[in-house]
């Protein structure tokens, strides 16, 4: 395994030196945190990480390997992974190669040998972060000017066009009864295996894509899939979504949550500390039952502003924050979380299945 000198800069002055991986240069991103003791490919691949770079907190990672059958995406969606140990000689039936040797390929900046417990800390006390990851002399010679340019520059714009690419557009997958198009603004595998495992047939169609092409390709339903970034920067999808309210039933699923929330007349905003990982709280206030779901976004629906034909029908235990809501006359609903969670939990995995059964 290659080794370079590699250094994690955040944006507050706050260094850690430690190793990389093969693959030199800066990472540029927000630094974030995942909880997670398993499913590290998955979160690798997971579009809603684009523009992030993402720090494990359980010490060792790739301890069972890369299978590719669980990527949720055709290639490494986080700008940089900072990680205590990376194992280097996994051991499950399905894995196909180590966690560095696929990182590498995929030619993600990577720090390895940094205390993942003081930069959790360090994240948890002061909220979201712009921060830069260095692998290689000359690339660390570069880190403070490249964060203080990125600070000064960085916008969301572009993140979602860099993942929205998973499918070719109007690919349907599956041959099931009830028809769906699925908005792609970064779409993980695992939506598409749920609905389809549903009965449903699924369309994929681009982010920009207009009213009448979603309307021509005839569907009994529109699911928004997840996506990274500020959903105000989407401001022709969200249009798209208001000229589509009425007319079929709609969900929307974590930044598709915040997209169907601004088109139907409420406001977003950034959270100080953002949601991540696999074991947030939900109460389901409509079914007076609570869930553990997975998070993954560091946007938010603002609940005093839903109108008064949207209805709040899941709160954040933790901090009270919006975790969705339905339309009081029309099929539409949303929520923040991931009900396709890959690899869990399975808690909310049931609300595809609620809503299909409503669609005609």
């Amino acid at each position: 395994m290659s080794v370079n000198l590699a250094t994690l800069l955040l944006a507050d002055g706050t260094r850690f030196d430690g190793t990389g991986l093969a693959a030199t240069g800066v990472a540029l991103g927000e630094a974030v945190f995942y909880t997670g003791m398993t499913g590290y490919e998955e979160a690798i691949t997971d579009p809603s990480y684009a523009g992030q770079i993402l720090a494990f907190t359980y010490p060792l990672i790739g301890n069972y390997g890369v299978s590719g059958t669980v990527s949720q995406h055709p290639h490494a969606c986080v700008a940089g992974v900072a990680m205590k140990h990376v194992a280097e000689h996994p051991s499950h039936y399905a894995s196909k190669q180590d966690l560095a040797s696929w990182l590498n390929e995929q030619g993600v900046r990577t720090i390895v040998g940094i205390d993942t417990r003081a930069l959790t800390i360090a994240l948890r006390e002061h909220g979201v972060i712009a921060a830069a990851l260095a692998v290689g002399d000359e690339a660390i010679e570069q880190i403070e000017p490249a964060l203080a340019k990125y600070v000064r520059e960085a916008t969301t714009e572009g993140l979602v066009a860099t993942v929205a690419d998973a499918y070719r557009p109007g690919e349907t997958i599956g041959t099931g009864r009830k028809h769906v198009v699925l908005l792609d603004c970064g779409v993980k595998k695992n939506i598409i295996r749920d609905l389809t495992a549903l009965d449903a047939r699924v369309t994929v169609l681009p982010y920009g894509a207009s009213p009448d092409e979603i309307l021509a390709r005839e569907p009994d339903a529109i699911v928004v899939s997840p996506g990274p970034g500020d959903p105000r920067d989407l401001a022709e999808t969200v249009e798209t979504l208001r000229e589509l309210i009425g007319k079929k039933p709609v969900f929307g699923v974590c930044l598709g949550h915040q997209l169907l929330a601004l088109a139907c007349g409420a406001k977003t905003y950034k959270l100080k500390y953002g949601h991540r990982g696999g074991n947030q709280p939900v109460k389901d206030v409509v079914h007076d039952e609570v869930l553990v779901t997975a998070h993954n976004h560091g946007y938010a629906v603002e609940n005093d502003s839903l109108p008064a034909h949207l209805e709040a029908t899941m709160i954040n235990l933790n901090d009270g924050t919006n975790e969705g809501f339905r339309h009081r006359t029309l099929p539409i609903e949303a929520v923040q979380f991931h009900p396709e969670a890959s690899p869990g939990p399975f808690d909310a995995r049931s609300l595809f299945a609620r809503w299909l059964e409503r669609v005609d």
